[in-house]
């Protein structure tokens, strides 16, 4: 499966909305196509609002990735759990994702610009 795992950088606008509030905005993400699996877009913490997250319990351990930890996000007084999560040390095929930040798509409006 590694070998279906595709990262490239891209300079398109990749916004990250919950509700009316901005969660991140940035043109440095790292887009990661995996197989079936849904594009990922991935973020520099520098153009996420970190003040929004907190850190989770929660680790994954991935085969082709590593060990994801997750954050929870609180907008307006919801918080939403384990909504975002980064791999601070991927394995090396992956390395272009280390320490970048990425949102579940289906829970939150992600939108890519052109």
């Amino acid at each position: 499966m590694s070998s279906q795992i595709e990262i490239e950088a891209t300079k398109r606008r990749v916004t990250v909305r919950i509700g009316n509030t901005t969660i991140a905005e940035s043109t440095r993400a790292q887009r990661m196509t995996e197989g079936d699996l849904p594009v990922r877009h991935y973020l520099p913490s520098e153009d996420v609002m970190m003040e929004m997250l907190e850190p989770s319990e929660t680790i994954t351990h991935c085969p082709y990735k590593g060990d994801a930890r997750y954050w929870n996000v609180t907008v307006e007084g919801s918080e939403f759990k384990d909504m975002v999560w980064s791999y601070s040390t991927p394995l090396e095929e992956v390395s272009a994702i280390a320490g970048l930040l990425c949102f579940y798509d289906e829970r939150v409006s992600l939108e890519v610009g052109e």
